[in-house]
């Protein structure tokens, strides 16, 4: 009896001690002096997924207790809508928001630019540029005069609603890249006071931070990062799918898949596989077609393209609009993207437009000619199919008797001239004659 309450009086200070030793230790475990900042990479011309993902950057910062938000950019631009709503969460945000245009060799242009001056703190890697803000519309086409001129001056009254404090010189660079499309370098930028930092990479950078006062929200902060740790902002799967749909070689193939599958459920219709692929395929399409400065009279010369095959197939003009559609669909694809109004960065490859419309061209004419033979082929049906079919006798035939000819028994009669026929001689239907054949012996 001693011995059993020995041992559970033991067990219970070894549970005590335990108990003692984890509530003591947990705090020290889950505290650190050490400072944090959140990182979130915004790579590519400008997504409305970008809104939701600095959004989360910023709301981990919070929970986290950041120091800063570093925003690592690198972008070709892209809506000005888009612009600014990220401008209004980066304004917003009650954790101090550094803008960075990285890795080496990366641009922050046209509405990417003034992502940059919206940071309260900008910097900008070695061998990287900032700037070329001209305004274009939404189908990548010059804008009118008026149009031109009312958005050029918004863009450069929220430039210097942002960056007047950085004086004179800095608004003026700013305003050329709207007015003139100027880009400057990362050494013009920080001469001029454009941007605040050079930094070679995310160490160089929170050591530049470290110690700086910015003003958030009417409040100073000073930021400390000196030995940082950095905390990545995670990117979805869903997030990674929809991002490459800024790719206009992925779009256009999309686009043509997509059609094409809806081509062959109109064509056959009861085969649901081809419908749903080519919804689904032309909804991710207009979906990056939506984010891209795009010439959307592409689409029509496209469009007029498929129409043409369609008819090419009902009408045989022995594959005379298959020609001119692959004419036009090669056009359209090259106005698509290619045209001269269109930022260079949403260029597609010429090469791929051309594969493309020369391998639907070369497909469309196989039907094509497929649907010529058809047409020409006399249409024989019912018993009229057995001419020229091989079988047996059952019974001699001689001049009449039964045959055995397409998996069936049939009344045969001698063709003239023929010889009598023994049973199972091989035989051949030479006419049909209602419902007896003429037939003779097989040589």
């Amino acid at each position: 009896m001693k011995k059993r309450f020995f041992d559970l009086f033991l067990a219970l200070i070894l549970f005590v001690s335990m108990l003692t030793l984890a509530t003591s230790t947990r705090p020290v475990a889950g505290k650190s002096t050490a400072p944090n900042v959140t990182v979130v990479k915004l790579d590519g011309p400008l997504n409305p997924i970008w809104k939701e993902i600095l959004q989360r950057a910023i709301d981990r910062s919070v929970t986290n207790s950041s120091s800063a938000v570093i925003i690592e950019l690198n972008t070709t631009g892209g809506s000005i809508d888009l612009m600014n709503d990220l401008i209004q969460e980066i304004l917003a945000s009650p954790t101090p928001v550094v803008v960075y245009v990285y890795p080496q060799g990366s641009m922050a242009a046209s509405a990417g630019t003034l992502l940059v001056l919206s940071g309260k703190v900008s910097a900008m890697a070695p061998n990287t540029i900032l700037g070329a803000a001209s305004p274009v519309g939404d189908q990548g086409t010059d804008l009118s005069t008026t149009e031109e001129l009312k958005t050029k001056e918004a863009l450069k009254a929220t430039v210097r609603s942002l960056i007047a404090w950085r004086g004179a010189d800095a608004v003026v660079l700013a305003e050329q890249a709207i007015d003139q499309a100027k880009a400057a370098s990362v050494d013009e930028a920080k001469q001029v006071g454009l941007i605040d930092i050079v930094a070679k990479d995310e160490g160089d950078l929170l050591n530049q931070l470290d110690g700086r006062v910015v003003i958030v929200n009417g409040s100073q902060m000073t930021l400390h990062t000196q030995n940082a740790i950095i905390n990545e902002t995670p990117i979805t799967a869903v997030e990674n799918v929809l991002g490459l749909l800024t790719d206009p070689n992925l779009i256009f193939i999309l686009l043509v898949v997509g059609a094409q599958a809806i081509l062959i459920e109109i064509s056959h219709p009861g085969g649901w596989v081809p419908g749903v692929v080519g919804v689904v395929l032309l909804a991710l399409s207009i979906y990056g077609l939506g984010l891209l400065p795009v010439n959307y009279v592409g689409l029509i010369f496209m469009g007029i393209a498929f129409v043409l095959y369609i008819l090419d197939i009902k009408a045989p003009t022995h594959g005379a609009l298959t020609v001119v559609g692959t004419a036009s669909f090669i056009a359209g694809g090259l106005v698509l993207f290619n045209s001269a109004s269109v930022p260079s960065f949403a260029n597609v490859s010429v090469f791929l437009v051309v594969g493309m419309g020369l391998f639907l061209g070369a497909t469309f004419m196989g039907l094509v000619l497929l649907a010529v033979y058809a047409m020409q082929t006399p249409i024989r049906t019912g018993s009229e199919i057995l001419v020229g079919k091989e079988g047996h006798a059952i019974t001699a035939i001689d001049p009449t008797g039964i045959a055995h000819v397409g998996g069936e028994q049939w009344s045969a009669h001698l063709a003239k001239n023929a010889k009598p026929i023994a049973p199972d001689d091989p035989i051949i239907v030479e006419e049909v004659q209602g419902v007896k054949l003429i037939v003779s012996k097989k040589k």
